[in-house]
C-alpha cells in the first residue's frame, strides 16, 4: 500500500503516524493511525517509529506501507527548553515570552532587566535549547540587552541565540556572538518595536527553525531528519499552525489540548471594542499558555489539590466511586467506567483552570476621580468556537459537556472568558497537530480534512463577532457614563474661563503627592515659577502674594461682584 503523506507525531512518550491520501483531490482521505512507545530509552527513535507504522500496518491488514512524503512533529527530546530574558516584564520580556511559548517552547526561566549571578547560575543549571534575548523598543533602550548577551556568552554554553529586541543593537550582537563563541545568532524584528505593539509572530518562525536545526537532541532524531521531506517542527507549534489556520476558516476560536502531563490552551482572537478601549497593556492575537500542573495523569495529584482533596471525595461519593481505588487502578488511560468518571472531573477541573489563567479579566481601579474599569490579559469574549483535542477531549463520553462549563465557570462576571453562544467543535480523529504541519506543503487538503475531522462545514464567510456578554454592557454603560462626564467638566472649564476665571489648574493633570512632572518637587514654593507650578493653587482674579505692605487679598482686575461665582473668602468687597 502506497500514502501520499505519512505524519509521524514523535512525543515524550508516544509516536503516532498518521497516514493521508489524495490530498490533491477535492476529497482528501484521512487512511489511519498508527501508535506505539517512543523509543528514546532503547536509544533510536526509529525503533517506536517503525512500531508506529508496524501498529497500523497491522490494523489495515497490510504486509508494508510506503509513502510519497514524510512529515514530523517532534517533543521526543522532552521539549524546547527555553529561558527569556528582556527589559521590562510586562513590556519585552513578556513579548518575547509569548513568542517563545506560540512557537512550542517550554519556557523554564525568565528575566527581566540585568542579569545577575544568580540568574546566570540558573541558566547555567537548566541548560535550555534555545536562549531568547530582547529589551529595549527600537531606537530605545540599548545597554540592557548587550550587558546581558555579553554575560550569557561569558557562560560558554553554545546554546543557540535569538535577539529579537532593538533594531539598532543587531551589528553588535554579530559582534558578541562571533563564531569564537560557538553560539549560532539569529537576528529578527523587535517582538516589542514600540509601546503597546507586539511583534511576535517573526520571532516564532525563527524559533521553529533553529528547534529543526539544533534541538533536535533524540537518539536517532538526525536519521529520522534525512527520512523527512517537509520540517519538523514542535508538536505544540503545530497545534498552533492549525488553531491558526482555524481561524482562517472560522473566526475566532481557542483549542484546548488536555493531556497526562500538562494542558495547553490556544488562542487565535482579537478583542472586542469595548475592552480594547480600557486594555491596560496589549495581547498577541496568537497566544498559547501550557499549564504545566494541569495533567491527568502524570500530575493527577496536583489537579486533585486544585479541586480540593476532600471536595473530590465528596464528590466521587455522589458518583459512586471508591478515590483511592481508581487512584490505585488508573495507568494512562482509564480502563472502566469509575476511571472513565474520575478522570471526566479532572478534565473539567483541568480545562476551567487553563482557561481561567489564559484569559483576562476586568478589574476596578479607586483614585480621585472615583472608579475606572480596565481590563488586563487575553480577551476571548469574542470567542466563536471551542475546539477540543488531545486524548482526553477527544476520547471521554461527556467530552462536549466539559467544555461547555468554560462559560459556566466565570460566576463573577469579571473574567474574560468566551460566551455561552460559543460551539464546541471535536478534534474526533485526534489529527490537528499533523495537520498543522500537514497544511505547510498542502493547505487546501488541511482544510478539509479538519472539515471531516470536527465534523463541521466551515462557513464561506468567516463569522461576526458574537453578542455582547451582559457585564460588558455595564463595562461600555460605564464607558459611556466616563465619556459624558468628561465633556461636561470640559464644558464647565469653557464656561468658567468664559466668565474670566483661570482654569489652568483644572486642565492641568493633578498632582499626585504634592506634586507632577511639571511641578515642585515638594510643598514649597518656587519663586522661579508661577502659578500651579510654583505650587500656589489656583490663580483667580485675587493676588495670592503676601509681603510687608499686606496686599494678601487685594483685588487684582475690574471686579464684578458676581460674587457667587467668586473663589476668594478674603475678599474686601465681597457681597454676602
Amino acid at each position: 500500500m502506497r500514502v501520499d503523506v505519512l505524519v509521524a507525531e514523535i512525543g515524550s512518550t508516544t509516536t503516532v503516524v498518521n497516514a493521508f491520501t489524495d490530498l490533491n483531490t477535492d476529497k482528501p482521505v484521512f487512511w489511519g493511525q498508527g501508535q506505539a512507545p517512543t523509543s528514546v530509552m532503547d536509544g533510536d527513535v526509529r525503533v517506536g517509529l517503525q512500531g508506529a507504522i508496524d501498529d497500523l500496518c497491522n490494523k489495515k491488514k497490510i504486509d508494508s506501507l510506503e509513502y510519497d512524503d514524510m512529515l514530523a512533529t517532534s517533543s521526543a527530546a522532552g521539549g524546547l527548553k527555553m529561558t527569556v530574558h528582556g527589559l521590562v516584564y510586562d513590556m519585552t520580556a513578556k513579548a518575547a515570552k509569548e513568542a517563545a511559548l506560540g512557537a512550542g517552547g517550554i519556557i523554564h526561566f525568565v528575566t527581566a532587566g540585568k542579569l545577575r549571578r544568580t540568574d546566570i547560575a540558573k541558566i547555567k543549571e537548566i541548560n535550555p535549547n534555545l536562549i531568547l534575548i530582547a529589551g529595549g523598543v527600537d531606537y530605545g533602550e540599548r545597554d540592557t540587552a548587550l550587558d546581558n548577551a555579553e554575560m550569557i556568552r561569558a557562560m560558554g554554553l553554545k546554546t543557540p541565540i535569538i535577539y529579537a529586541g532593538n533594531i539598532e543593537n543587531q551589528e553588535e550582537m554579530k559582534l558578541i556572538f562571533d563564531e569564537e563563541s560557538g553560539e549560532q545568532l539569529y537576528n529578527v524584528e523587535n517582538v516589542y518595536p514600540k509601546i503597546d505593539d507586539l511583534n511576535v509572530e517573526p520571532c516564532r518562525k525563527v524559533i521553529q527553525q533553529a528547534f529543526e536545526q539544533h534541538i533536535t537532541h533524540a537518539p536517532g532524531m538526525e536519521h529520522v531528519r534525512d527520512m523527512v521531506s517537509g520540517p519538523i517542527i514542535p508538536t505544540p507549534g503545530a497545534v498552533m499552525e492549525c488553531t491558526k489556520l482555524l481561524y482562517d476558516c472560522i473566526g475566532d476560536l481557542i483549542v484546548l489540548d488536555v493531556g497526562g502531563a500538562t494542558t495547553d490552551l490556544h488562542s487565535v482572537a482579537v478583542e472586542s471594542d469595548k475592552v480594547a478601549r480600557i486594555m491596560v497593556s496589549p495581547e498577541p492575537k496568537a497566544k498559547r499558555t501550557v499549564e504545566g500542573d494541569l495533567g491527568v495523569y502524570v500530575n493527577r495529584y496536583k489537579v486533585i489539590e486544585s479541586i480540593g482533596e476532600e471536595k473530590l471525595r465528596e464528590e466521587c461519593n455522589e458518583m459512586g466511586i471508591d478515590m483511592d481505588k481508581v487512584l490505585e487502578s488508573y495507568v494512562a488511560i482509564p480502563k472502566n467506567e469509575d476511571e472513565i468518571k474520575f478522570v471526566e472531573r479532572l478534565t473539567l477541573e483541568a480545562v476551567t483552570k487553563a482557561t481561567e489563567r489564559h484569559a483576562g479579566q476586568i478589574r476596578y481601579i479607586y483614585g480621585p476621580s472615583g472608579r475606572s474599569t480596565v481590563a488586563e490579559g487575553k480577551d476571548l469574549t469574542q470567542v466563536k468556537y471551542i475546539v477540543g483535542t488531545g486524548g482526553a477531549l477527544t476520547r471521554l463520553p461527556h467530552r462536549v459537556e466539559i467544555m461547555k462549563q468554560i462559560a459556566r465557570h466565570n460566576e463573577t462576571g469579571m473574567l474574560l472568558f468566551p460566551t455561552e453562544h460559543a460551539k464546541i467543535l471535536v478534534d474526533n480523529e485526534y489529527i490537528m497537530a499533523s495537520l498543522g504541519v500537514l497544511s505547510k506543503k498542502y493547505r487546501e487538503a488541511a482544510i478539509k480534512l479538519l472539515e471531516q475531522s470536527l465534523d463541521f462545514k466551515f462557513p464561506e464567510k468567516k463569522e461576526e463577532g458574537v453578542e455582547i456578554p451582559v457585564y460588558m454592557k455595564a463595562v461600555e454603560e460605564e464607558y459611556e457614563e466616563k465619556v459624558q462626564r468628561d465633556e461636561e467638566y470640559k464644558k464647565h472649564v469653557e464656561e468658567m474661563e468664559a466668565l474670566g476665571y483661570d482654569m489652568t489648574a483644572y486642565k492641568a493633570e493633578e498632582p499626585i503627592g504634592g506634586a507632577n512632572s511639571r511641578g515642585p518637587a515638594g510643598a514649597s514654593a518656587d519663586p522661579a515659577k508661577s502659578g500651579i507650578e510654583a505650587g500656589q493653587g489656583l490663580q483667580g482674579k485675587w493676588a495670592t502674594n503676601s509681603d510687608s505692605e499686606g496686599t494678601k487679598g487685594q483685588y487684582m482686575g475690574d471686579c464684578t461682584h458676581d460674587c457667587p461665582h467668586c473663589t476668594r473668602r478674603n475678599c474686601p468687597n465681597r457681597v454676602e
